[in-house]
């Protein structure tokens, strides 16, 4: 037996309204949206974060830290334009930008931080803060 779903005249209008008003997921035309996608690992002085961020320029990606939270945003512009005898046969552009964001346990020493990128994964190497860590307080 099929099964029947109710189908309301507004839900197209604010179906994406909880998905994030201001920020447009990107769809690329393969018909995907591009997520941030982490790796996050921790040892004794530090946090080592890789962000796969694919078909982004490094110009175009910004992180922000404030205290033990991170964000990652990333703006992504493609346009792609086939000519044949100047003629415009073929032509793509997907535009509009992703952002993640993240609360580590620790406080992190933002001015000692560091990122890089290369083939699409941002590296972000983000000591903790000196004196963060945690002390246990005895019950008398």
């Amino acid at each position: 037996m099929a099964n029947l779903t109710r189908y309301g005249l507004f839900d197209d209008m604010f179906g994406d309204l909880g998905k994030g008003f201001w920020l447009k997921p990107v769809t690329t035309p393969s018909g995907q949206e591009l997520q941030i996608k982490l790796d996050v690992k921790e040892d004794e002085k530090a946090y080592k974060i890789d962000a796969e961020i694919p078909g982004v320029k490094k110009e175009d990606i910004q992180v922000d830290v404030v205290g033990n939270q991170i964000s990652i945003r990333a703006e992504v512009k493609h346009e792609k334009e086939e000519k044949k005898d100047e003629k415009v046969v073929h032509s793509e552009r997907y535009y509009g930008a992703v952002a993640r964001s993240l609360q580590l346990p620790v406080d992190v020493d933002a001015e000692k931080a560091s990122a890089s990128y290369k083939d699409g994964v941002l590296n972000l190497m983000l000591p903790k803060k000196s004196g963060a860590g945690t002390s246990r307080v005895s019950i008398r």
